[in-house]
């Protein structure tokens, strides 16, 4: 089953908890000191926050799919309409490893499609050099 995903950079992260936990009346699920995650059954939503980016806003969009198998079939929907994807297997990014793939829109909005395969102790490659610019959630460069 899919999984609505939203990641949002923000200025302050927590003020941004306190609002975002009013809007959806619960905690976040994964607090970090540079990252939140609300992972919600109603609405069936991942949101993320984060301070790592370099302007405040939609950072980007995406569908978070149970299995590989699911990825596999959206992947190959996106392939057959023509659209260039950009393939991440093992991604390591906002805490998560993960098998994904990153689309745009027509407006240049990026899209994730991702499996979860587990959980890493750091946001991800970029934890030895975290600049904003660099780190604001793992978008491929092309796109971010």
């Amino acid at each position: 089953m899919k999984r609505f995903h939203v990641h949002v950079s923000v200025n302050d992260l927590a003020r941004s908890i306190r609002f975002y936990s009013a809007i959806f009346g619960a905690t976040p699920t994964v607090v970090k000191g540079d990252y939140a995650k609300w992972m919600l059954e109603d609405p069936r939503i991942n949101f993320a926050i984060s301070e790592r980016g370099d302007t405040a806003g939609v950072n980007h969009l995406g569908l978070q799919v149970d299995g590989a198998d699911e990825l596999t079939a959206l992947r190959r929907q996106v392939s057959l309409a023509d659209i260039a994807a950009d393939e991440e297997p093992a991604a390591e990014c906002c805490y998560a490893l993960s098998d994904k793939y990153w689309i745009e829109d027509p407006q240049g909005v990026a899209w994730e499609t991702f499996h979860t395969l587990g959980h890493i102790p750091m946001f991800g490659k970029d934890h030895a050099n975290p600049s904003p610019a660099a780190s604001a959630c793992c978008t491929p460069a092309a796109m971010g």
